[in-house]
């Protein structure tokens, strides 16, 4: 029951990551075909992101109140809405409106998830959970590619990866028994209801704030690396839209390829460890954006995606052992929310910064996200010696 569960729970991962590479690879086109400014792909990700912080602030309470299978259900249905709405959108405000209910979505299914791999399952299912994550990231470009290049259309990228959505949903729907008879949900559950915080009393938490400013760091860098990659590749070194589409899933294709190994690693490693050699890699993937020759700035993605697979999933599967079992859906709550707030103002600034100056700063900025993501990870070591 449970090998099985975890297998549904894979499957809603890759759903999770499937829409969240198609903006970037959609926007070099999308922007004129709007006529808006390019800067604006960074409005409807804060859209997005605030949708989520949403949920995961709420993620508790829901869990108590509809258990994990019913919030995951509907929250993918909530994702597939927004995708097929943008899929037949002509104006800017659509997409924003509709960028509401996937933000919605995807904050319940990350909060809720995270915590559950996290409390029930060994270290390696946690890196294997966000290797599915970029599954679903790193097949959308191709998808969205393949639009662009063969159907002469944006819409249908957006409409193959809703209509997928819509079907993954109907599975857990489908699979709501599996849920409800699964012993350590019920656990979970009881955990979050007996033991309520307020947030006075979370971010009291010794280390909780280094914690989420980490989370805030580093979900800033990867979001900004994904929605600008394509946008890089194009004004820096002068691909093609549909070119820089595929090119920029390098970085997805870098993290899942990643995920995967760590998995192993995770069984030998600690997760301090691990956040460490993920922080030298993505610094290493920097340096090769800074070499002047574009064929170094696709290899600096894929790098910078290797480097970034550990960090998340390492981060997320401490919380319990760090911070308590009793606290840990709490914790995830809020840290889910940090790392939205990152994607909420960091790639909108980033955006700013390449319309104004140059798109060619992306390495330095890059750079400065993750030397935070570093002091921050020492932090916590610092105060949660048991770690």
């Amino acid at each position: 029951m449970g090998s099985l569960l975890l297998a549904l729970i894979y499957i809603c991962f890759v759903s999770l990551g499937l829409p969240d590479s198609l903006l970037g690879a959609a926007w070099p086109v999308l922007h004129s075909e709007l006529s808006v400014p390019l800067s604006y792909a960074g409005i409807i990700s804060m859209t997005i992101c605030l949708g989520t912080i949403l949920s995961s602030l709420l993620s508790g309470r829901l869990l108590a109140r509809f258990g994990a299978g019913r919030v995951t259900a509907v929250s993918i249905a909530l994702t597939a809405l927004g995708l097929f709405g943008f899929s037949v959108s002509t104006e800017f405000w659509m997409f924003i409106l509709l960028a509401i209910p996937y933000g919605l979505g995807a904050g319940g299914v990350d909060s809720i998830l995270n915590n559950y791999v996290a409390l029930h399952y060994k270290p390696q299912h946690m890196s294997w959970l966000h290797c599915m994550w970029g599954v679903g990231a790193s097949i959308s470009p191709y998808i969205m590619s393949f639009a662009l290049l063969r159907l002469d259309s944006w819409s249908y990228g957006y409409l193959a990866v809703g209509a997928v959505q819509a079907v993954l949903s109907a599975i857990v729907f489908i699979s709501l028994p599996l849920w409800s008879n699964n012993k350590e949900g019920r656990e979970q559950t009881r955990e979050v209801v007996s033991r309520p915080m307020s947030f006075r009393e979370i971010f009291a938490i010794k280390g909780a704030t280094a914690c989420f400013l980490m989370f805030f760091c580093y979900c800033a860098m990867e979001l900004t690396t994904s929605l600008w990659a394509s946008t890089y590749l194009v004004q820096k070194w002068g691909f093609a839209p549909e070119t820089a589409a595929g090119f920029g899933s390098m970085f997805y294709i870098g993290i899942t390829l990643g995920r995967l190994g760590n998995g192993f690693l995770a069984m030998r490693l600690g997760d301090r460890f691990l956040i460490r050699i993920g922080v030298a890699t993505v610094a290493a993937g920097i340096l090769l954006l800074l070499i002047p020759h574009s064929l170094f700035s696709v290899a600096g993605f894929i790098v910078i995606g290797l480097g970034c697979a550990p960090i998340y999933p390492c981060i997320i599967h401490m919380t319990p052992d760090v911070f308590g079992r009793e606290k840990s859906q709490a914790m995830m709550g809020v840290q889910i929310a940090f790392a939205y707030v990152g994607f909420l103002v960091m790639p909108p600034l980033f955006g700013v910064i390449a319309e104004r100056v140059s798109v060619s700063l992306l390495p330095l900025f890059l750079l400065g996200s993750l030397f935070l993501v570093f002091i921050m990870h020492e932090t916590v070591i610092a105060k949660r010696k048991n770690i």
